[in-house]
């Protein structure tokens, strides 16, 4: 399972403010410690609000934060969401795609198990697990804080799958 940049963007941002989820932040600020496109994160982030997992006020002293706390905000809810466009293979399509196996393929039931138990899995996990074990304050992490960080997640991943 490959998540896309959108929601890659989406969790970093979500696992940042859950780190103060009373703090009122700036779309630019996070994008900024979480060196990803500005631009793109906004588009994350109107999606974000829309599901109301966000709220944004707009003018000065606004920002987006946390609409709800983060231990009632599941990563599965999440990657729903901001994946929810994207076909894992193509017979997954709303359209249907146009593969020729597709009328006597046994692959797309495998599939669609291994995608709703990936899901299920991240409906186990809320925000406030996945938040990041440190405060970031006005300067990003060092680039040795980020792979440890990721190191210990790959680390319990694997444990959990393995």
């Amino acid at each position: 399972m490959r998540l896309t940049f959108f929601t890659d963007f989406g969790l970093r941002a979500l696992m940042r403010m859950a780190r103060e989820p009373d703090r009122v932040f700036t779309t630019e600020e996070i994008a900024s410690e979480m060196m990803i496109s500005r631009n793109h994160l906004t588009k994350v982030v109107r999606q974000l609000v829309t599901a109301g997992i966000l709220t944004s006020q707009r003018g000065a002293g606004g920002g987006i934060r946390l609409a709800r706390p983060a231990e009632t905000i599941t990563i599965g809810e999440v990657v729903r969401l901001l994946e929810n466009r994207q076909a894992l293979v193509e017979c997954f399509r709303e359209d249907g795609g146009a593969c020729v196996l597709t009328p006597n393929c046994r692959l797309k039931g495998k599939l669609a198990g291994a995608r709703e138990m990936f899901l299920q899995e991240l409906d186990r996990t809320t925000l406030e697990e996945c938040a990041l074990p440190y405060r970031l304050g006005k300067t990003c992490p060092s680039s040795d804080d980020l792979a440890q960080f990721g190191a210990l997640n790959r680390g319990a991943l694997a444990s959990s799958v393995g």
